[in-house]
């Protein structure tokens, strides 16, 4: 038993459970240890969901900034930046749910050990729209807002999306970024 199937355990079972409802017992039977044993793997309940809640942001930041790094204008940026981190949170869906929905559980050493990692993503969005406001593609008065906006819709997702549901995770996020693009582009540059 290491740590990452630890870790991989307590995200399944904060998913379903949520995190309150969640024992440290919860998380020994799911990884066949001793509730003795899993503190020699782990301090406390709290240490577990903030490293989730790290290792679920640092693979976001990883793979969004990579796309934010392609030479491309705003607009095309924005549309495969909310594509990947839309298939990032359904490929790791048990993550992604810790992320978006039990972040409020941590207390408050932990929070301030976690809120620079969020602001960090949070900043990269930010960052593209301001982009985009400077090169005259997108529109926008307060970037800082309309990242917000952008990442409360996709945040959501997760509380619906069904992989067997009417629409793929690809079509959804090409039927946000058209929603949210004619609403932020400039009218000289509506396509």
């Amino acid at each position: 038993m290491n740590r990452d199937q630890i870790l991989e355990a307590a995200a399944q079972i904060f998913r379903q459970k949520g995190f309150h409802a969640t024992s440290m017992q919860d998380i020994a039977e799911a990884v066949n240890l001793q509730k003795a044993s899993l503190y020699h793997h782990v301090s406390s309940k709290q240490e577990i969901l903030l490293e989730l809640l790290d290792q679920a942001l640092d693979i976001l930041i990883e793979r969004v900034a990579a796309v934010m790094r392609q030479d491309l204008p705003a607009d095309e940026q924005l549309r495969q930046a909310m594509r990947c981190y839309l298939e990032t949170l359904t490929e790791k869906i048990d993550l992604a749910s810790v992320l978006l929905l039990e972040h409020r559980s941590l207390e408050p050493e932990y929070h301030l050990r976690h809120i620079p990692r969020r602001d960090r993503f949070e900043r990269l969005w930010r960052d593209l729209i301001q982009e985009g406001v400077q090169t005259g593609i997108f529109s926008c008065s307060d970037p800082v807002l309309a990242a917000r906006a952008l990442l409360s819709v996709m945040n959501w997702t997760i509380t619906w999306y069904r992989p067997n549901g009417p629409l793929t995770i690809v079509e959804i996020s090409d039927y946000f970024a058209a929603l949210l693009l004619n609403g932020l582009c400039s009218r000289s540059n509506l396509r």
